[in-house]
């Protein structure tokens, strides 16, 4: 088989394993309080692993086996033994084919909580072991892990030169309708939602500052009793490439990492930021033609482990790109932070 049909059959695959995991986890969710869910497991260097992470874990395995059958894989994922297991088992680590990277639970305390939709994140890539990049990837699907008391929820998906796909599926009666995710046309952010992530303490004064001053020069001073634009922190990096993807949201940024040594001169470290894992379905907003880049304007890309911090930016359009970056880039050089 070749390349193109190894990939469609992985798409569906995988979107499947999704779907399995899904239910693992609203039935979790179902069963079991926040307060059990929510309680910490184990510390990692790069993040906390709550109980409902640990009750994912298996379900990760057994959900993605029938997958490695398609295709042997290296699968990359919190939780696993060192990080990463070869499937089928048995196969050698340099020898099969794919590097597949998931992130099970993006957004984790939203959903122990019932507060917001999480997401399962998914990338495949060629295997090229540590050296496998996010650039790299030619496959890559979200699957919405809705509320308890959402009865919709989306799966979006995109393989090399076939596009994006979408289907919404209701969980009352079963059906799924596709539907095609359409970015932000809006020339401006004004009315609109734009903002920097600044989920946790740590030098968050230093994000809302750059903010400020990035919304003031691109749209003036706030008028009495009005808003200019709004924000939504949505602790979910795939749930913010969504929002990006559907045109719920017009610029979007996540440049916690760049804070390291403002940090450092506090005498903090440098808290939890985002993560390759995180951002692994990349393509799928910008496919759709939503610009994500490095602070330095530079394409995202990252390697597709599960240590390295990744910062980003994101403009619904090429017009709003045009537009806030230069401006950005100049804050950003300003406040020492590039």
């Amino acid at each position: 088989m070749d390349r193109e049909g190894v990939l469609t059959n992985l798409q569906r695959a995988i979107r499947q394993a999704h779907l399995e995991l899904l239910e693992v986890i609203l039935r979790a969710c179902h069963e079991q309080s926040s307060q059990i869910l929510g309680a910490v497991d184990r510390d990692l260097p790069g993040d906390t692993i709550f109980r409902l992470d640990v009750i994912a874990e298996p379900a990760l395995l057994r959900a993605f086996e029938p997958v490695a059958k398609i295709a042997p894989m290296v699968l990359v994922a919190e939780g696993l033994p060192e990080g990463r297991v070869v499937l089928p088992e048995g196969a050698s680590e340099s020898e099969v084919p794919w590097w597949v990277i998931v992130d099970p639970i993006d957004g984790t305390r939203g959903i122990i909580y019932q507060k917001r939709s999480a997401w399962i994140l998914t990338a495949v890539a060629p295997n090229r072991g540590t050296d496998t990049r996010l650039r790299e990837v030619l496959l890559a699907v979200q699957t919405e892990i809705p509320t308890l008391k959402q009865y919709l929820f989306d799966q979006l998906w995109w393989v090399e030169g076939k596009g994006v796909s979408g289907l919404r599926y209701n969980r009352l009666t079963g059906v799924a309708e596709g539907f095609v995710p359409r970015p932000s046309t809006a020339q401006t952010i004004w009315q609109g939602y734009a903002m920097l992530s600044r989920f946790f303490p740590g030098a968050r004064d230093i994000i809302a500052a750059v903010e400020e001053r990035l919304i003031r020069e691109l749209l003036g001073d706030n008028p009495a009793g009005k808003a200019l634009c709004f924000e939504d922190q949505y602790a979910s990096t795939g749930g913010q490439f969504y929002e990006l993807a559907v045109g719920h949201d017009r610029f979007n940024g996540d440049i916690r990492p760049l804070l390291a040594e403002e940090l450092r001169r506090r005498g903090q470290p440098l808290g939890l930021c985002c993560h390759p894992y995180d951002v692994c379905t990349a393509a799928i907003p910008q496919a759709l033609g939503v610009i994500l880049t490095d602070p330095w304007g530079d394409p995202l890309d990252c390697p597709l482990d599960l240590e390295s911090n990744v910062a980003w930016i994101g403009y619904a359009n090429e017009a709003l790109y045009r537009q806030i970056r230069p401006v950005l880039e100049r804050l950003l050089r300003e406040f020492g932070l590039i």
